[in-house]
């Protein structure tokens, strides 16, 4: 393994997670009303599909790479009803999933499956890699490079998650039902105001 290439894979995995968008505030309310390993699991989900697009952009797989930039429209659209089906079934739920068992696997299974879906809608974050990598001096073909800077990327994304969830969770204890439902209510508008512009653009597109 390259530690060159491992480090700088890193830095970008944590520079393409941490702007706050709809995987950071659904990382955040999971975090206060389920708990911290509900929210980390969110994030390394997110994290994982960063890392599948970086192994396209890294590997040179341009067949699928242009497939999926191919059915962008699609998959966006996809995307943004997939956030306002979030948006609404959190306000649905305001106050009630800290009542919930977060332990049960199949709960971390949707925490980490809905953020990997969500990521992989946004097939642009390949092109952001191929100029990135491009930046940083990957060598095409040199599979050693490409494995590093991927490995990088995932955990680089994968400790902001974790970074998140632990600092966040800390504020778990302290918060009321009140709370919560305040919660609920402020991520269920900010994702749906997401979703809206992510359909938006795609509106404009069909024009």
């Amino acid at each position: 393994m390259d530690a060159s290439f491992y480090f700088k894979g890193f830095l970008l995995g944590l520079a393409i997670a941490a702007p706050v968008g709809p995987i950071g505030v659904l990382c955040i309310r999971r975090t206060l009303t389920a708990g911290r390993l509900v929210g980390l699991l969110s994030g390394i989900g997110a994290a994982t599909a960063d890392a599948c697009f970086g192994s396209l952009a890294a590997f040179g797989l341009t067949v699928i790479a242009h497939f999926l930039l191919d059915q962008q429209m699609w998959l966006q659209t996809f995307g943004g009803l997939f956030l306002v089906f979030l948006a609404v079934r959190t306000w649905r739920s305001a106050g009630t999933a800290d009542a919930a068992k977060p332990g049960k696997s199949n709960r971390l299974f949707g925490a980490y499956g809905s953020t990997f879906v969500l990521t992989l809608t946004n097939p642009m974050t390949i092109l952001s890699f191929i100029s990135m990598f491009a930046g940083i001096g990957l060598t095409s073909g040199d599979p050693w490079q490409a494995f590093s800077i991927v490995l990088g990327v995932f955990s680089g994304s994968a400790f902001w998650w974790l970074l998140l969830s632990v600092c966040i969770g800390s504020f778990r204890e302290k918060m009321d039902r009140k709370a919560f439902i305040w919660v609920d209510h402020l991520s269920a508008v900010v994702i749906f105001g997401f979703a809206i512009v992510s359909l938006y653009h795609v509106f404009n597109k069909l024009l």
